[in-house]
């Protein structure tokens, strides 16, 4: 069965549900097949359609209608002009064309099958225990698989989606999160930061209300961990495996009595993880891309998808992850993972947001730099910045550098842009 088979199938069962909501609009099951039916009328099956992505019942509509009609959903950021697409040769059975955000290279097309996508569902429903009377709060880009991803488990149990223009109104955010009896939602790290620092006992309000927070697309600081532990006590907090290329891998509720920093759980039922003899992590499963929209047929359908995330199975066979070879700065012979620098910064009362990046040295080829942006009314403290971090890190691991900003530069979905800071 495809998403739509069971949007159909609510439709028959419980048309007058509630099927999503967003801004002044509400629509049922029934009307949104109604209306999904009629829109897919000005699609042909096979052809890839490119769409500006919008934050409202529309973008569902458009989105599952071109679905139902056998074409290929490719849903765009506001910037790129839909025109610019092009995907001459494609493989059958594809449901849609999602492009990566770029941060380690160049922007992709990754090819999702319908198979894929409900791969995905069905670990999120088993993983993350989802359930038919739950509301799932988007706030995200629902062109990225962080929030798209949150639609197909919904749908296929017949859930509620209540979908928000951004986190830009926390009023709006955190009204829709006690609107209903059980409500979920997904945040980046540097969301979950901004909730932490700017109105923790709202959260804590709210708490009744809230079944599960996944995060996701980034790895989440461990005093950001803590904190929602001790704010939300009795809900479950996961930290997520996924990207646009593998699907939904694995996800672990750190809200278990440990905590576990990096931990990143168990794979899922469709998903196998391996580590490869160079501490890469390898995936496996039925949640894998079809392929790339520039890549030749004979590379269609990977059988194993080897990622630039270095990490571990741990002896509960949970991933923990130590960074990304990308990523990793050399200094004076020492190998340096950033996001171990930037855990131990943001644990500190007087880092509000931070990136750890490269800077040229004379003796050691390159040192540590750390850009900090502080607390509204604070300076950065240089010396006293560098002596807290060298009782949490290593001696090679403590930058060299500090540097008070306004603001650390972030793609549209919460990832540290660390293109944006390369000399």
């Amino acid at each position: 069965m495809h998403l739509e088979d069971y949007l159909q199938r609510h439709a028959q069962q419980q048309p007058d549900k509630i099927a999503a909501v967003s801004a002044n609009q509400t629509i049922s099951y029934g009307q949104l097949w109604q209306q999904v039916q009629q829109e897919s009328r000005r699609y042909t099956p096979g052809v890839p359609v490119p769409f500006t992505t919008t934050q409202d019942i529309n973008f569902l509509i458009t989105y599952m209608a071109i679905h139902h009609a056998g074409a290929i959903a490719i849903p765009l950021p506001s910037m790129v002009p839909t025109g610019s697409i092009c995907c001459d040769s494609l493989p059958p059975g594809l449901a849609d064309i999602l492009f990566t955000t770029g941060t380690t290279g160049t922007s992709k097309g990754v090819m999702i099958s319908h198979k894929a996508l409900m791969a995905d569902a069905e670990n999120l429903i088993e993983g993350q225990l989802f359930c038919n009377d739950l509301t799932f709060v988007i706030s995200g880009p629902l062109n990225h698989i962080g929030s798209l991803s949150k639609i197909w488990p919904v749908i296929t149990l017949g859930a509620t989606l209540h979908i928000l223009e951004g986190m830009k109104d926390l009023n709006a955010f955190f009204t829709a999160l006690c609107s209903y009896p059980k409500t979920a939602t997904f945040l980046v790290p540097a969301n979950t930061r901004m909730i932490l620092q700017l109105c923790p006992q709202r959260l804590a309000e709210v708490a009744p209300h809230i079944d599960f927070i996944e995060s996701g697309a980034a790895p989440l600081p461990h005093s950001d961990m803590q904190e929602l532990c001790r704010l939300l006590p009795h809900a479950r907090l996961y930290n997520t495996y996924a990207s646009t290329e593998t699907g939904i891998i694995s996800t672990y509720n750190f809200n278990d009595g440990r905590c576990i920093p990096g931990c990143l759980g168990r794979p899922m039922s469709h998903s196998h993880i391996s580590i490869t003899s160079e501490g890469h992590v390898a995936c496996t499963g039925d949640t894998l891309m079809s392929g790339y929209t520039d890549t030749p047929a004979t590379d269609w359908h990977p059988h194993i998808i080897t990622t630039s995330d270095l990490g571990h199975l741990d002896d509960e066979g949970m991933l923990r992850l130590t960074g990304r070879e990308s990523d990793v700065i050399n200094v004076g012979g020492f190998k340096v993972a950033p996001a171990e620098v930037e855990e131990a910064a943001m644990s500190l009362p007087t880092v509000k947001d931070c990136i750890c990046i490269a800077t040229p040295h004379p003796i050691t080829g390159q040192a540590l730099k750390l850009l900090v942006v502080t607390p509204q009314g604070c300076s950065l403290d240089k010396r006293q910045t560098a002596r807290q971090l060298s009782q949490l890190l290593e001696p090679h691991k403590v930058p060299m550098l500090y540097e008070q900003v306004d603001h650390i530069c972030r793609t549209y979905n919460g990832k540290l842009d660390r293109k944006a800071y390369q000399q």
